[in-house]
C-alpha cells in the first residue's frame, strides 16, 4: 500500500491549511496516472473538482487534515513552520498507515524533511521526499488536487458566511490585502480566519494604528 501526501495553504494569510493523503494499492498506480492528474496549480478549478471525484472513487483510503489559522498561530509560538509541516504529514501517515509514501517536501532540504517525518512516525515506512513531487509522481499529484479542492471549498465557505469576497487568501493577492485593510479599519482587529502570526497581518495592523494615530493628531 502506497501513500501520496501534499498540502494546500501553507503560505496564505487567510484560511486554513489542508494536508491531503491518499492510500492506494500499488496495482492502481497506473490507473491514477491515467486519470490525467497533475500539479493542482496547473489545472482549472472545474478540472480539479472533477478529478477529485475520480480520485476518491479509486483510492483505498483518503484523509485530509485541516489546520485552522488559530491552530497555526498557536503552534508557531512553540515550533517552527517546518516542524508544523512535519507534524501534519505524520498525522496523515498515522491515519493511512502505508508501507511506502511519496511526499512533496515542505522544507528547503527535501531529504531532511523526509528524515524528520521518519523520526516522528511510529511505524515502519519507506519514504520518498522530493521537491515538486506533485509534478513527478501521479499519486502526489492526486493528493495535491484533493488538498487544493478542499481548501478552496473552505475559503468559499468563509466568503459565504461573511458575505464578502476575500480573494485567494495569499499575501500576493491584492484583493486579499484590500479585504484585510478594510476589515481592520472597520473592526479594529483581524478576522478569526486570518493568521495573526503572519508578517502580512502584523503590517496591516501596524498600518492601521499609524493611520489612527495620524488622524488623532488632528
Amino acid at each position: 500500500m502506497i501513500a501520496g501526501i501534499d498540502e494546500a495553504g501553507k503560505g496564505p494569510v487567510l484560511g486554513p491549511m489542508c494536508v491531503a493523503g491518499l492510500l492506494l494499492d500499488e496495482n492502481k498506480l497506473g490507473r491514477i496516472a491515467q486519470l490525467g492528474v497533475k500539479d493542482s496549480k496547473k489545472l482549472s478549478p472545474k478540472k480539479r473538482e472533477a478529478l477529485s471525484v475520480d480520485i476518491k472513487e479509486l483510492a483505498d483510503k483518503i484523509f485530509i487534515l485541516e489546520v485552522s489559522p488559530g491552530q497555526i498561530d498557536e503552534l508557531r509560538k512553540v515550533i517552527t513552520m517546518n516542524e508544523i509541516m512535519v507534524a501534519c504529514y505524520v498525522k496523515v501517515l498515522e491515519e493511512l498507515k502505508p508501507e511506502s509514501a511519496f511526499v512533496d517536501a515542505a522544507d528547503v532540504i527535501a531529504q531532511r524533511f523526509g528524515d524528520n517525518i521518519m523520526k516522528k512516525y511510529s511505524g515502519d515506512l519507506k519514504i520518498t521526499s522530493e521537491h515538486n513531487a506533485d509534478e513527478k509522481f501521479p499519486i502526489v499529484s492526486a493528493a495535491s488536487i484533493l488538498a487544493k479542492v478542499r481548501r478552496d471549498e473552505l475559503v468559499r465557505n468563509i466568503e459565504v458566511e461573511n458575505g464578502i469576497e476575500i480573494g485567494s487568501g495569499y499575501p500576493s493577492d491584492r484583493k486579499t490585502i484590500n479585504f484585510l485593510d478594510n476589515w481592520v479599519k472597520e473592526h479594529g482587529s483581524l478576522p478569526d480566519f486570518a493568521r495573526s502570526s503572519w508578517e502580512t497581518s502584523k503590517n496591516i495592523i501596524e498600518r492601521s494604528r499609524n493611520i489612527q494615530r495620524t488622524i488623532s493628531d488632528y
